[in-house]
């Protein structure tokens, strides 16, 4: 939450100073290309990488990825069949990380905890949001990135995610800061030797899926990280890291990413943003039915678990709010952006209940209230993965229901 409010400051500070702008003459932003207009959204695509996400609301692309997830299972047969398995498919889990800035090191203490508790699953899908983008990629490839993990969340500090503009340089820009630094550190650990394994993993059938929001469109899009990396077009390293930091990339706060895609040879350009804008914890689209889908497919029954880790705590935080314009905005936007990340356990929740998957889900305990002096604060971050750790490594004690359904649940028993 704190993170949250200094972003939404920071945010406002940008939004006042632009009303300013707008009354000065002569003001300049940064050149784009066109946008995609709105008759020809569902047809943009990526030259080379086509078929690589899924435009919420768009039936085709839901249908897309329908066959995506029916090709993914066929993979896994023909896997487990050249492995030698028999009898029916091994339980289908899931793995959704949520959005929350540095609230990221205690997803990150929790995967490590998971793994030396013993009980760790290979899990057929992972998700990730923001924060949750930048963890998903080394949660998919398996505990032999739990250092890196731990090395990211536990050393890192602003200077290593961004760059502060001057005032004036913000107000004529696109964003408060620049998130260069940021992009060094993927070039550093998102490496082409990482692309490899995720690539294989989609070989065997599994699944890394992250979200941004496209802000010309206003809709989220669901990026397929593993199709990326195994399409072996040289581009494939470069785009995989862009949509972790477009994923990651708080309006206001940090410049949107820019992506060039086309319509019949056209050129044109998307901005992507955080897609915590649209949604901050995301499994699958509520429009995949997972069981009727299954049953109509004539495909086995499989057992289903989802594990959703909520990089926040889920309590509303008590503060005296002070009588001023900004600090009223900032509490008011920072509530709304909390309400909006419990709405999306819920959407979760009511999903997996209509298709039988099992619910699971962590998030900071209410306890923790270690001294957060700044955005990515290094000693905040190793307290918080900690506590993740030992959680985890004691066997979490996994929620069965969001807050506020455990009463319901209780009453159909």
């Amino acid at each position: 939450m704190r993170l949250i409010a200094s972003n939404v400051r920071m945010t406002i500070t940008l939004l006042i100073g632009l009303v300013i702008l707008l009354l000065a003459p002569g003001c300049a932003t940064p050149p784009r290309q066109s946008a995609v207009p709105e008759k020809l959204q569902n047809q943009a695509q990526i030259p080379g990488l086509e078929k690589v996400r899924y435009r919420l609301g768009n039936p085709d692309d839901i249908a897309e990825m329908e066959r995506e997830g029916i090709e993914s299972i066929k993979r896994e047969e023909a896997y487990l069949a050249a492995s030698g398995h028999h009898g029916p498919l091994p339980p289908a889990v899931f793995l959704a990380i949520s959005g929350g800035g540095d609230n990221g090191a205690f997803g990150a203490g929790l995967l490590n905890g998971w793994t030396a508790a013993g009980n760790r699953p290979t899990f057929k899908l992972v998700t990730g949001v923001s924060t949750g983008a930048l963890t998903a990629p080394f949660a998919f490839a398996g505990p032999t990135y739990d250092a890196t993990l731990k090395e990211v969340y536990t050393t890192i500090s602003a200077k290593d995610i961004a760059e502060p503009r001057s005032l004036l340089a913000a107000l004529t820009s696109d964003a408060m800061a620049d998130n260069h630094p940021l992009g060094k550190l993927l070039a550093k650990y998102v490496n082409q030797a990482l692309l490899d394994v995720i690539a294989a993993e989609y070989a065997k059938g599994r699944l890394l899926l992250v979200g941004t929001t496209d802000l010309d469109a206003r809709r989220g899009i669901i990026w397929n990280l593993t199709k990326i990396a195994a399409s072996r077009d040289p581009k494939a390293l470069d785009m995989f890291r862009t949509l972790m930091i477009a994923s990651a990339a708080i309006p206001g706060a940090f410049p949107p990413t820019m992506i060039d895609v086309a319509v019949n040879g056209q050129p044109y350009q998307e901005m992507h943003v955080d897609g915590g804008a649209t949604a901050q914890v995301f499994v699958y689209p509520p429009s995949l039915h997972l069981k009727d889908e299954t049953r109509q497919l004539g495909l086995k029954p499989r057992e289903r678990r989802a594990y959703v880790i909520r990089n926040s705590r889920l309590d509303p935080e008590w503060s005296q709010v002070e009588r001023s314009t900004m600090t009223i905005a900032g509490r008011a936007i920072s509530s709304l952006i909390h309400t909006q990340g419990i709405g999306d356990l819920y959407r979760i929740y009511l999903t997996t209940q209509r298709d039988g998957v099992d619910f699971n889900l962590a998030y900071i305990p209410d306890s923790f209230n270690a001294p957060h002096q700044e955005d990515f604060d290094t000693e905040f971050m190793r307290q918080l993965f900690a506590v993740g750790y030992d959680l985890a490594a004691k066997g979490y004690p996994w929620q069965k229901t969001p807050p506020g359904f455990a009463s319901l649940a209780g009453a159909d028993q």
